[in-house]
């Protein structure tokens, strides 16, 4: 059984792989009168485009998104919307060797483990490439929220682009830390015991190619302090809400959101993908040695912001339609 569909009442189920003719998906659970700006959603589809910063894989895609459902006249219809996105640069050729060997890091030989098959152009289903039908449901989401007044932001700390050249050079890769915070979260989002807030972002994150590592709040800042010097201490504010002084927390307390601001930490492994040879295995478990070829990122996370953003925005709307429906 695989799992391609994320969410309760707002869900997508995505579809497609690196080298065949599409990515998509189906997004369904929007309410029917929200306002989308397509020309919105295609500047935010955008920002995970190949080529636009220092590192980025030639793969030049247009990543022109085709609502086929869903939408009229810029407005939703409760309807679900399906979309999709044509690959158009694919050059299958580059992963003939590939075909027959495991390369490391990746997920080629647990697919083959598991299915018994596998595609091994651009890597398939396993690929980051089918990220960009999340960001496109995702930025669809983040225009919804932003009728609530709720906003996603994710930044990262830059890398020295001579240290980047340097890197590219080696034929090597980088790995780095996302941030991301949501703002405007009402109190009341969370499904305890076991869909916790916290718990559903950690799954959305962690299921994002190369991230390795999540936490929200201070996290494992956490961990060698006082309970004293992590405690979030509730007041009542001069407008009558209630809120707290610190942010410890992160915004959730015992899987639900407490009305402040939602902070999150990720941590992405180097691109597995190296531009140099190196040491692999054939599928008879025969040492082979892979010679680089195609076009791969050396650092991702210039383009995995809006994939960050996107994950975030779906869960987040997800759980307030459902928060809805514990209300008269």
């Amino acid at each position: 059984m695989m799992m391609n569909t994320i969410g309760k009442i707002l869900t997508l189920t995505t579809f497609g792989e690196s080298h065949g003719p599409a990515m998509g998906g189906v997004l369904d659970g929007v309410p029917a009168g929200v306002d989308i700006d397509l020309d919105e959603l295609q500047r935010f589809v955008d920002r995970r485009r190949t080529g636009q910063t220092t590192g980025s894989s030639t793969r030049a895609e247009q990543d022109r998104v085709e609502v086929l459902s869903g939408i009229w006249q810029g407005k939703t219809l409760g309807t679900p919307i399906g979309f999709i996105i044509r690959n158009t640069d694919a050059r299958s050729a580059d992963y003939d060797e590939i075909a027959r060997c495991y390369r490391p890091n990746h997920a080629d030989y647990t697919w083959q483990a598991k299915y018994g098959i596998r595609d091994p152009r651009g890597g398939g289903r396993a690929s980051a490439r089918e990220t960009v039908a999340r960001v496109v449901a995702g930025g669809i989401a983040i225009q919804a929220l932003a009728r609530l007044e709720i906003t996603v932001e994710a930044s990262f700390s830059p890398v020295d682009p001579a240290e980047l050249e340097r890197v590219a050079k080696d034929g090597d890769t980088l790995g780095g830390i996302i941030s991301c915070v949501v703002k405007g979260v009402p109190a009341g989002l969370g499904e305890p015991v076991f869909g916790k807030l916290h718990a559903q972002l950690a799954a959305a994150m962690m299921s994002i190619p190369s991230v390795h590592g999540f936490e929200y709040g201070d996290g494992f800042g956490m961990t060698d302090k006082r309970g004293s010097e992590v405690m979030d201490r509730f007041v009542k504010h001069d407008d009558g809400s209630i809120g707290t002084v610190t942010n410890h927390s992160g915004g959730i307390q015992g899987g639900i959101s407490n009305g402040e601001d939602i902070t999150m930490r990720l941590a992405f492994k180097p691109v597995p993908t190296l531009m140099r040879p190196v040491p692999a295995i054939d599928g008879e478990g025969n040492p082979v040695t892979l010679q680089p070829r195609g076009r791969h990122d050396v650092w991702v996370l210039p383009r995995a912001l809006p994939i960050v953003e996107a994950m975030a925005a779906l869960v987040i709307l997800d759980n307030y339609l459902i928060k809805k429906t514990n209300e008269l």
